[in-house]
């Protein structure tokens, strides 16, 4: 069914080993990886756009995500009537949850098609063609090795060999934990780079997938051929490149030298810290230091002034009473005082 990507693929390799073999021995290891690495390196050129595309998408949907958080207060209740709001929501500012996955969903047909290619030129009977590789190509990879190792060699198939080939195991077993490795690392480095912060956001939940599955694929990749090895390799290389690269020329708002937007503001003209406009930060507490110190100083000068003369002699003038008059009470009915 997939015949025809399978025949795109090994044409591609055809062309690309055609163009090596001009500098490098047409039968060497080193001139059909070298052209597995240059397939790969020509596929994530023609990405780059896809994956400018997916740190649009995933900004776009960091200023969407408050508004996706109160849709889901809003809706707890209603998980369909919340999944139209969402969609409607994205439709009306042109953001596509899945648009960060298409390098991954690009990357996976060039994958398999590698894949099949180097396991039919390894199982590949004599006088059989590959697709598009006729035998005589067929028998060049079947007989090309790196460091004593085939393309077409896995480490299962090397491990169970009789009697074992020690240069293809510990060639395949390097290249799968460094395949490993780098897709572990290559996936952590994006979710740590990745502003969207919504869990419910399929593009998260695919890289979170990725996370965990990351260590199983040093399990698959004990029957990937070694030039598949090779490939997962040199497009997770790439990978870590290109975002340390773009991240860096662009970083993100609030990141690497960009400004955050402040959001404490004080109570006097709006400026941070509570100062008033002109001044510079610390100017009103250097000041009120400064007038603690004058005070002290006051008080300490009032403190070493002489008291002043108590006159000892005692007031002999008699004090004046005067007698105020009292105010009888009157009766209420007849107004005279009272007896």
């Amino acid at each position: 069914m997939l015949d025809w990507l399978y025949e795109i693929v090994s044409q591609l390799i055809v062309w690309i080993h055609t163009g090596l073999s001009t500098f490098l021995p047409e039968d060497s290891g080193w001139a059909w990886g070298g052209s597995i690495i240059l397939l790969t390196v020509l596929l994530r050129l023609l990405l780059v756009p896809l994956f400018v595309k997916q740190i649009h998408a995933s900004r776009k949907m960091q200023e969407l995500n408050p508004k996706v958080q109160a849709l889901r207060k809003k809706y707890k209740n209603d998980k369909q009537r919340l999944n139209q709001e969402v969609m409607k929501l994205y439709q009306e500012n042109g953001a596509n949850p899945l648009s960060g996955c298409l390098p991954l969903l690009v990357q996976m047909p060039i994958f398999i098609g590698l894949f099949q290619t180097l396991k039919r030129i390894s199982d590949a009977k004599e006088g059989h063609d590959v697709f598009a590789m006729d035998w005589d190509l067929v028998k060049s990879a079947q007989n090309a090795n790196i460091f004593g190792a085939h393309i077409p060699d896995t480490f299962l198939n090397a491990w169970g060999a009789n009697p074992k080939v020690w240069s293809a195991i510990i060639v395949t077993g390097i290249a799968v934990v460094i395949s490993s490795c780098t897709t572990f690392f290559t996936v952590r480095a994006s979710m740590k780079r990745q502003p969207v912060t919504d869990d419910a956001n399929p593009m998260m939940q695919a890289q979170k997938m990725m996370v965990f599955l990351a260590p199983l694929f040093g399990l698959f990749g004990l029957g990937f051929p070694l030039g598949v090895l090779m490939y997962w390799v040199t497009s997770n290389s790439w990978t870590l490149a290109q975002q340390h690269y773009i991240y860096k020329r662009y970083p993100p708002p609030g990141k690497d030298g960009e400004p955050a937007p402040t959001t404490t503001t004080g109570k006097t003209g709006g400026k941070p810290g509570g100062g008033k406009a002109g001044t510079r930060p610390g100017a009103k507490s250097a000041g009120t230091k400064n007038g603690q110190a004058a005070s002290g100083i006051k008080a300490k000068a009032r403190l070493k002034k002489e008291p002043e003369p108590v006159d000892d002699e005692p007031d002999t003038k008699p004090k004046v009473v005067r007698n105020q008059p009292t105010r009888k009470p009157r009766s209420k009915r007849s107004g005279t005082p009272k007896r």
